[in-house]
């Protein structure tokens, strides 16, 4: 059994995620599915000899789960009023995310010394800035890419509804490679066109992307983009591990 790990427990709008890291900030293990259940952490805490758990909710944390770690671990359950990594210069933090600001702090871990931008692609497409010195900005919040196409079926009379696919044309010869084609090369515009603007701000600037829908879009991006496939995990152990 591994000693003094930390867990840290993201749940989402649409998956929830679970990862164990070492002292070292060595992420040991991984878990992402719809619904984490007692069963899966019970797994976890065989395995790990968990030192404390941080558990990060965009809603509600599931009292099953709560109940369960507060019995087991010490467990923090994430708010803004815990000790951070990064400042929080935003106008209203009582309605900031928290995968928002784990996620700013992810990337401000990966680079301490530069401006960085972290760029969610999930449910929502997401951008949060750091400065250098360590201040979070804010960002911007729009659509992603499955609320993109279901509102497409939702709000016309015959446009059908898709699954995300990777999209290597611009013209659509089909209804339904019109639909991929506009979604995605449009999300793809976006995001870039994002990045060129705050990189016009906030130059030099370095760029991460992250979420469920990042591999998906990554190849398809023309700037320099790192792939930060477990930023929100990583700012959460970095939070807990100041917190603790």
């Amino acid at each position: 059994m591994n000693s003094n790990a930390y867990l840290v427990i993201d749940i989402g709008n649409t998956a929830q995620k679970v990862a164990v890291f070492d002292e070292a900030g060595n992420q040991l293990s991984w878990l992402r599915q719809p619904v984490v259940g007692v069963a899966d952490l019970e797994a976890v805490l065989q395995e790990y000899r968990v030192k404390a758990a941080l558990v990060s909710s965009v809603g509600e944390t599931p009292a099953a789960l709560e109940e369960f770690l507060q019995q087991r671990v010490c467990t923090l359950k994430f708010s803004p009023q815990l000790q951070l990594p990064v400042r929080l210069a935003y106008a209203t933090p009582k309605t900031l995310g928290t995968d928002r600001i784990a996620c700013a702090v992810g990337a401000h871990a990966l680079y301490p010394m530069d401006n960085v931008l972290a760029i969610q692609a999930g449910s929502c497409l997401v951008t949060d800035l750091v400065t250098a010195e360590g201040d979070y900005l804010g960002g911007t919040i729009a659509p992603g890419l499955c609320m993109r196409l279901r509102a497409l079926e939702h709000f016309t009379a015959r446009l059908p509804l898709l699954e995300p696919s990777p999209v290597d044309f611009l013209v659509g010869d089909t209804t339904e490679k019109s639909i991929l084609s506009g979604v995605v090369n449009g999300l793809v515009g976006e995001i870039e066109g994002m990045v060129y603007r705050y990189q016009a701000q906030f130059s030099p600037l370095k760029v991460v992307l992250t979420g469920g829908d990042a591999p998906l879009l990554s190849n398809s991006l023309k700037n320099s983009i790192f792939a930060a496939p477990n930023l929100v995990l990583l700012g959460l152990y970095k939070i807990l591990r100041l917190n603790v």
